[in-house]
């Protein structure tokens, strides 16, 4: 018994070293991402509180779409890691080179779209003096979807052959291209005008084709890439391949629409209470979101470990794999967590000096603090759902989670009954709370059979 037990435990620790060799520069990259928009948050800050609010609103919009587009790519993640598993290599350079025709396909529309949006922000009662400001970013950002989106479909196939630190290496390019194109375009420097809010999307969209360029040269100079013959040939959409990344990818892409619009939509809520609970609001949500990276980034990396294991036929190994990265994923937010309730007071002096904005950040750290546990669960398992290719179950539940409950909840809460930005996160703390239980007995039960 004794030496099963310490069998379990060294099994236990291996996969855990495993997947946090995988997933941690997948974590600083997504914390580098993010700190880019911590970047547009401050310098958007020191300007004005309407900038501030402009790149809020702006961001709220424009990031669902966003996350449909990398949602449907990341099906490219499970479907490699399970041809590595099973060792099929031959189709791997098929399905990359598909990737990249589903991220121009999907790209065309969405930079349409979000050119033509300020009916939205007007429907949702969002102060006028931010609408133009706010659909003036979104104009500028609208340049740099294309090359956003590149760049995803190329890091998620290096994810699913437990490639991931280049993306953690252009995420730093990334940080330092983004603080330099805002300071020119934000500020008025080297003879551009001073562009405020909308300068900074002019920075974000040059950023998106910077990182793309260097993850295309690292994936065609890659030697061990070279036998999948990725870029041997121009070859045109073929939809055998497009429908398998569309079946797993669709379910997965409204997946995280759901759950960032629902954020997205508390967001553009603020906006019909006050400047100030939108700049309050934008400070708690982005440290939360900078946390929130962690068991994100872990996610891939328990996409990939379970993947491989599925791929290989073997699902008692799956479900080890799947639970070693939810631990550890929700291990990382009590922690996260602890620190919110602690020290919200100092969290919120770093992004604002303004008494008043500081008071609604300090309440919604609170709250944050609450819904740490459950959002790590719920990413985590999620993700462990996804090396399954088990997309579609779980699409329904954040449906339910998300839009069934939790912006009622907080729309009910929130406006209806006065309680204000506290009421709208209690509608996020539901949310989260009902897709992590069910997403994880998803899974239990998935892998149990």
């Amino acid at each position: 018994m004794l030496s099963y037990i310490k069998s379990e435990k060294h099994n236990i620790r291996k996969e855990a070293g495993l997947t946090l060799k995988i997933g941690l520069p997948v974590i600083i990259a997504q914390l580098l991402q993010m700190s880019m928009n911590f970047v547009d948050t401050v310098m958007a800050g020191n300007l004005s509180a309407e900038d501030l609010a402009a790149v809020a609103v702006g961001g709220a919009v424009f990031i669902p779409f966003m996350m449909l587009i990398a949602g449907i790519l990341m099906a490219i993640t499970p479907i490699v890691a399970q041809l590595v598993g099973g060792r099929n290599l031959k189709e791997i350079g098929v399905n990359v080179r598909q990737s990249l025709w589903l991220a121009l396909i999907l790209s065309l529309p969405v930079f349409f779209l979000i050119r033509n949006l300020e009916f939205v922000m007007h429907f949702l009662d969002v102060t006028p003096t931010i609408i133009p400001i706010a659909q003036g970013y979104l104009d500028a950002i609208s340049w740099g979807v294309f090359g956003i989106s590149g760049y995803m479909a190329l890091r998620f196939f290096n994810e699913g052959m437990s490639v991931t630190r280049p993306a953690m290496y252009f995420a730093l390019l990334g940080v330092f291209v983004n603080v330099i194109f805002n300071y020119i375009f934000m500020y008025g420097k080297l003879g551009f005008p001073e562009m405020g809010a909308v300068g900074c999307g002019y920075a974000s969209a040059v950023n998106g084709y910077v990182m793309c360029l260097g993850m295309l040269l690292f994936t065609v100079k890659h030697k061990p890439y070279h036998r999948f013959d990725i870029f041997s040939s121009l070859r045109l959409p073929e939809w055998k391949y497009l429908k398998e990344i569309l079946q797993v990818g669709i379910p997965i892409g409204l997946s995280s629409t759901m759950e960032v619009s629902m954020f997205a939509l508390v967001s553009l809520l603020m906006g019909s209470l006050s400047a100030v609970a939108v700049a309050g609001h934008q400070v708690a949500i982005n440290f939360s979101a900078m946390t929130f990276m962690v068991p994100f980034g872990l996610s891939t990396a328990i996409t990939t470990r379970v993947g491989n294991a599925i791929g290989k036929g073997d699902m008692p190994e799956a479900r080890h794999r799947g639970y070693v990265g939810i631990g550890l994923a929700t291990s990382f937010m009590c922690v996260t967590a602890v620190i919110m309730y602690l020290f919200p007071d100092v969290i919120t002096s770093i992004y604002t000096q303004d008494k008043a904005v500081q008071d609604v950040a300090i309440s919604l750290l609170y709250m944050a603090a609450i819904f740490q546990i459950s959002d790590g669960l719920q990413v985590s398992g999620y993700g462990a759902l996804r090396g399954l290719k088990d997309t579609t179950i779980p699409m329904i539940v954040n449906f339910i989670a998300y839009w069934m409950v939790g912006l009622p909840l907080g729309y009910y809460l929130g406006l209806i009954r006065g309680v204000g930005p506290q009421g709208l996160w209690m509608g996020l703390i539901a949310g989260l709370t009902i897709a992590a239980i069910l997403h994880n007995i998803r899974f239990y039960k998935l892998t149990k059979r």
